[in-house]
């Protein structure tokens, strides 16, 4: 076992920052929804457009598709692809699955065919549960494919016998990995159930009412859906796929929403163009990248002390592992705190086996009930990532989150940037490597470099240089290239061709050199002519 030197201030810091510990409940997500609709069996636990559903329907419901997946052969510690858009059907099927004791899913049919069996391979998935079973049974042949359709299903049908054990898999995300494989990522019931109860960094009660925005394939639909069902409140399903907001007004004022959470980019078109789109929530969640301080400080300024709340977690820590509510200024420092752990959440920052004292930078670490077990079928990226220590004669495990950042002395934690080239775009986890690695696989690409940049408006974009191995290497052939081979949220916003990649001192490539010319007076006109 590893052990961590600490010094008295770096301990005392460390201490006060992870008194986190609160009861919760040992059960599953599965029990917890039962007795919620238990409690609740006449209150609304879904609505989408005109469509309500309360928590005696969805139940019935739900067990009754559950019956339809254990006929199929689905069982408990069984992996279940989940492929449906968002309706209370994507809801019912959700719940069906976690009835059966089985782990869903989430994945976009709209993915690349060859993406997809790699990750219903890794995962093992017994069958796939979709409102399309005639385009998946078709594309692929072979699988188990059981439909979702509402009206044939029993709203009357009691719940399975069945109890799930608080640390079986509830579901497993898929995030970018820099070897052109995805890393699959499993969530167990007690992370989410550690998330969603008696929560720190927002009111989630009976009361609750949250809009589902997210893909249910990125890790912040988890919060929207079961911080709303598991505590007995209603699930909003936003009615588009795509956020316009005069229709997010629209939905926050006509349901009544309490909390919210919108991805950094999503927040800062909020305060620039309508900020009274949100006036009525009592609490804006917001986080996915780093915030600009001055959006953040208007956002202040119109919504008052207390309301915005930035959030922090990686996927590998059940979605929300920091939280930090903006209860004054933030003008004068030089990045807005990602705070401190929420509630049975654990934080370290730790430099050369070393506890890092109040402003000394290091890498941010996580612990307690909110980790994943580690990555499917990945033992030594696993074993890389999560590490048992020794701290001060406790062993706490401890996921490497790759993040740079440093302790202050009132507790709050200040995020540095990534030790790597990991980054969040919209709201999604892009490891540059698989771009890179995808761009290079093409015939008539020579060498690529992918990296980001930030629009005025504050919005980040990947943007890739190719240096052609011949004539037929266009930026559209290129991004058609992709397109096989990645989902969308993973394709450049923009692609240059070069000559050649210029290079620092050190024999790097100039990263600060490519986007300076890019951004040059001629660049529209260079990048007219490539594309």
């Amino acid at each position: 076992m590893n052990k961590i030197a600490v010094s008295e201030e770096a301990l005392s810091i460390h201490r006060k920052i992870n008194r986190t510990g609160s009861a919760y409940p040992a059960e599953s997500l599965k029990e917890l929804f039962e007795a919620a609709a238990g409690r609740r069996p006449g209150s609304v636990a879904v609505v989408h457009g005109e469509r309500r559903f309360t928590y005696r329907e969805l139940n019935g419901l739900a067990n009754s598709l559950s019956v339809r997946l254990r006929t199929a052969g689905v069982e408990p510690g069984h992996v279940v692809g989940l492929s449906v858009k968002r309706s209370p059907e994507m809801i019912v099927a959700m719940l069906a699955i976690i009835k059966c004791g089985a782990t869903y899913l989430p994945f976009d049919r709209t993915w690349p065919d060859e993406r997809l069996r790699r990750i219903f391979d890794q995962a093992s998935c017994s069958a796939l549960l979709t409102d399309a079973p005639d385009e998946l049974t078709v594309r692929f042949a072979g699988a188990r494919v059981v439909p979702v359709e509402l009206r044939t299903l029993d709203s009357d049908e009691k719940d399975p016998p069945l109890r799930v054990d608080p640390d079986s898999l509830a579901y497993i995300v898929f995030t970018s990995g820099s070897t052109g494989s995805p890393k699959g990522v499993p969530i167990r019931h007690r992370g989410v159930v550690r998330l969603v109860s008696d929560a720190t960094f927002a009111p989630l009660d009976a009361d609750a009412v949250i809009p589902q925005l997210a893909s249910v394939y990125f890790d912040a639909a988890a919060f929207e859906i079961w911080g709303a069902l598991l505590n007995g409140g209603t699930c909003v399903l936003y009615p588009s796929d795509h956020v316009r907001l005069s229709e997010l007004k629209r939905v926050v004022e006509q349901n009544g929403v309490t909390v919210l959470f919108v991805t950094t980019a999503l927040f800062n078109v909020i305060v620039d163009e309508a900020p009274g789109t949100l006036n009525s929530v009592r609490t804006i969640l917001t986080g996915g990248e780093a915030h600009s301080l001055g959006h953040i400080e208007r956002a202040r300024d119109h919504y008052g002390d207390g309301k915005v709340v930035s959030v922090y977690g990686p996927t590998e820590c059940s979605v929300f592992a920091t939280y930090y509510p903006v209860r004054s200024s933030v003008q004068g420092q030089s990045a807005l705190p990602i705070g401190s752990p929420i509630q049975n959440t654990l934080l370290y920052v730790v430099s050369d086996g070393r506890l890092c004292a109040p402003g000394e930078a290091g890498e941010v670490c996580l612990g307690g009930p909110g980790l994943s077990p580690g990555y499917l079928g990945m033992p030594e990226l696993t074993t890389e990532k999560y590490v048992e220590y020794d701290i001060d004669g406790e062993k706490i495990v401890l996921y490497h989150t790759g993040d740079r950042g440093f302790c202050r002395e009132d507790g709050n934690v200040v995020f540095q940037g990534r030790l790597d080239d990991q980054v969040k775009v919209n709201g999604f986890r892009i490891e540059l490597g698989e771009i890179t690695h995808f761009m290079n696989e093409v015939p008539y690409v020579k060498q690529s470099y992918v990296t980001t940049t930030e629009k005025e408006s504050g919005e980040k974009v990947v943007v890739a240089f190719v240096v052609p191995a011949d004539a037929d290497c266009t930026p559209q052939a290129c991004h058609d290239h992709l397109a096989t081979k990645v989902p969308r949220y993973m394709l450049p916003g923009e692609i240059h061709v070069r000559d050649g990649l210029p290079l620092t001192g050190s024999g790097k490539v100039d990263r600060k050199a490519l986007l300076s010319a890019i951004n040059t007076p001629n660049a529209d006109e260079r990048r007219a002519r490539i594309q």
